[in-house]
């Protein structure tokens, strides 16, 4: 079908060389468009995955480089996606079992959160304890356990954080650290950056992808990060 596109291109310019099959070239493409209107959501995602590398030049190893510990999957893995969450995002808890099956059917991938705590007055003291967590190596027993407790409150995040085995009195120390305010601040500046405005939102590859999208989505867009 393309073939037969360039070749009527060629056939114009031929005939009336490039300025004159300006004109002629406009009709052209206008009803090629008009008779193939399937190539427009190509063409869009092209556009929006080039959109997306400019987004993420300069700030791609930054971001796919995690808090130490604050990975899910395989730490070692060679194919990455990046999520911003908040405990106190539904949509994020409805994303987990999508996220436990992109692991068990993915075994070179590593899920690299970004805690963006913007949803409740709590958000920020689970996200500092889940670093906390990281620090001491737990952090994907404390992230699915924070998830299962549903409740986001002061007295649940301690439970959570005692359930996992943390030790408390280190725990705390490192919540209240400067690198773990640090490590949410540029989590901010980073989700800004790059346009995102709410939780989930994912990094896979040259792909921005905003909202909990589902299991089909996020493992096209991995297969997409494997590619490139």
């Amino acid at each position: 079908m393309k073939y037969a596109f360039f070749a009527v291109l060629i056939a114009v310019l031929g005939v009336g060389g490039w300025f004159g099959g300006r004109m002629a070239i406009e009709s052209v493409v206008h009803d090629y468009i008009l008779d193939h209107p399937e190539i427009l959501p190509q063409a869009m995602e092209n556009l929006q995955n080039r959109q997306s590398s400019k987004q993420l030049a300069g700030v791609r190893q930054a971001v796919e480089t995690p808090f130490p510990g604050a990975v899910l999957g395989n730490p070692e893995g060679k194919v990455t996606l990046v999520e911003f969450s908040d405990y106190a995002c539904g949509y994020c808890r409805a994303s987990l079992p999508d996220v436990i099956e992109l692991v068990k059917k993915n075994p070179d991938l590593r899920i690299v959160i970004r805690e963006l705590p913007i949803i409740s007055p709590h958000s920020p003291e689970a996200a500092r304890m889940a670093l906390a967590a990281a620090e001491q190596g737990k952090f994907a027993e404390f992230h699915d356990a924070m998830f299962a407790a549903g409740q986001l409150d002061p007295q649940t995040i301690e439970a959570t954080a005692k359930a996992v085995g943390l030790d408390m009195e280190r725990a705390r120390k490192v919540a209240e650290s400067k690198d773990v305010a640090a490590e949410i601040q540029r989590n901010y500046e980073t989700a800004g950056n790059l346009g995102f405005g709410g939780t989930p939102s994912w990094i896979a590859g040259d792909r921005l992808i905003s909202g909990a999208v589902g299991i089909d989505q996020l493992s096209s867009a991995v297969a997409d990060a494997r590619g490139s």
